[in-house]
C-alpha cells in the first residue's frame, strides 16, 4: 500500500469535495458525505497518516486515488 503523508485538514477536505463530498457539519471535526458515505475529519494539521489513511478508506477511496485529487 503506498505511504500516505500526514495531510492539512483544510486540503484534505478540498480533495474530497473533488470526489463530490459536501461538509455537512463544522465544529472540532468536520463531518462530510457523499449522499452514501459519513466521513469525519479531525481540525488538526497535520491529520496523522494513520487517521488520514483510515478516512479515505471510509470514503471508498484508495490511497492512489486520494493522492490524485490532492
Amino acid at each position: 500500500m503506498p505511504k500516505l503523508p500526514g495531510i492539512n485538514h483544510e486540503r484534505a477536505v478540498k480533495a474530497f469535495e473533488k470526489a463530490n463530498f459536501w461538509v455537512t457539519r463544522q465544529g472540532k471535526h468536520i463531518t462530510m458525505t457523499n449522499g452514501e458515505r459519513i466521513i469525519t475529519i479531525p481540525r488538526a494539521n497535520p491529520v496523522n497518516a494513520f487517521t488520514m489513511g483510515g478516512i479515505v478508506k471510509d470514503a471508498g477511496l484508495s490511497i492512489k486515488e486520494f493522492k490524485k485529487l490532492l
